[in-house]
C-alpha cells in the first residue's frame, strides 16, 4: 500500500515542488505515515488497548530522545533547511568558516553532502549548516562580483593605470565584457570592467578594479589571469605599483656622540665625552672646554 501511494502521489509532488529534494522527503513522510496508520490498525485488530501502549510509548520516546538529542536536532534543522530552501542540490556553496567551496550533492533530514572543489566528500550535519555561514553562488544569479585592489605611487599616470585595470579584466575569458547592467536588488551595476579611485593613503592612490564573471566555478583561475594581466599592462608603462617604504631625514643640527674611554680601557671615566656638532664638550672636572665650571654643569649630566 505505502509502494502504491508513493507511486501516486511522486508525479503530483513533483510537479508541485521545484526543488527534488523536498520531494523525495515529502515522499518519504508519506511512507513512514501509511506504515504507522498499519501498525495501529494491526494493535486494534489484535485487541491491544491503545492507551497503556502510548504511555510505553512516550516513556520509551522520552529515554530515547535525551540519548539521540543531537540526531533529532539535526532532523528538526533539516526540515527547517528544506522549509527555508537556502540552497537546492547542484548549486556551488561556500562554509565561510573553512574557505570550502563545492557542489550540494544530496539533501537529508539529518546531513548535507557536499562535493568539494578538491574532489572530496564533505558531509555536515544539518544542525551545524544552520549555525555557520553559508554562501550560494548558484541561488539566483550565477554571475559573481570580483574586485581587486592596486596601490600605485602618486607619480604615476593614473588615468593610464586605470585604462589598463580595465581592458586587462576585458581580455580575460570568463569575464563579462560589457552588456546590460546586472541587476542585485533594487540597484543596478555597469557589467563592464570598472576601475574607481578607492582612496588616497600614504605610500600611494588606491585602484579598485571590479569585474563580473559569468560562473563562480573558476574564480580562482579568473583571479589570478586578471592580476597577471594587469602586471604586464603596467610594465614598462607610466604606471608603478606603490609598496610601504621609509625615508630618513637628517638636517644641520644632527650629530654623532664620541666615547673616549681610559687608558686601562674600563670606560669613560678617565677619558673625556664630546659630542661633535653643536653639542658642549664636557671635561672630567665638569667645566666645559672654556673652563666654565657652572656652564659645564647646567644641562648637562657628568660620567661618572
Amino acid at each position: 500500500v505505502a509502494r502504491l501511494l508513493v507511486q501516486l502521489f511522486s508525479r503530483r509532488l513533483a510537479r508541485h515542488f521545484d526543488r527534488p529534494s523536498l520531494t523525495r522527503v515529502s515522499l518519504a513522510g508519506i511512507r513512514v505515515g501509511v506504515y504507522l496508520f498499519a501498525l495501529v490498525t494491526l494493535l486494534r485488530i489484535n485487541g491491544l488497548d491503545l492507551g497503556n501502549i502510548a504511555l510505553s510509548v512516550t516513556i520509551f520516546s522520552a529515554v530515547i530522545g535525551v540519548i539521540l538529542a543531537p540526531i533529532v536536532g539535526s532532523i528538526i534543522s533539516g526540515v527547517f533547511l528544506l522549509a527555508d530552501q537556502p540552497y537546492e542540490i547542484g548549486d556551488m556553496i561556500e562554509l565561510s568558516d573553512r574557505g570550502t567551496r563545492g557542489f550540494v550533492n544530496d539533501i537529508t533530514l539529518r546531513y548535507t553532502k557536499v562535493i568539494t572543489l578538491d574532489n572530496t566528500f564533505l558531509v555536515v550535519p544539518n544542525g551545524e549548516m544552520r549555525e555557520r555561514d553559508v554562501t550560494n553562488y548558484s541561488a539566483e544569479d550565477a554571475r559573481v562580483r570580483l574586485s581587486l585592489d592596486v596601490l600605485i605611487t602618486y607619480e604615476s599616470d593614473l588615468a593610464a593605470a586605470r585604462q589598463y585595470m580595465e581592458q586587462s579584466a576585458r581580455d580575460v575569458e570568463g569575464v563579462i565584457s560589457g552588456g546590460p547592467g546586472i541587476r542585485v536588488g533594487m540597484a543596478r551595476y555597469p557589467a563592464s570592467p570598472d576601475c574607481l579611485v578607492a582612496n588616497f593613503g600614504d605610500h600611494g592612490i588606491l585602484l579598485r578594479l571590479r569585474y563580473w564573471v559569468h560562473e563562480p566555478y573558476r574564480i580562482q583561475r579568473v583571479q589570478s589571469k586578471v592580476q597577471t594581466n594587469v602586471w604586464d599592462a603596467f610594465e614598462g608603462e607610466d604606471v608603478e605599483i606603490a609598496y610601504p617604504h621609509s625615508h630618513l631625514m637628517f638636517d644641520e643640527t644632527s650629530g654623532e656622540l664620541q666615547v673616549a674611554t681610559g687608558a686601562d680601557g674600563r670606560g669613560p671615566g678617565a677619558g673625556r665625552i664630546e659630542a661633535v656638532g653643536d653639542a658642549e664638550r664636557i671635561g672630567d672636572d665638569g667645566a666645559d672646554a672654556d673652563g666654565d665650571p657652572e656652564r659645564g654643569r647646567g644641562g648637562h649630566s657628568e660620567e661618572r
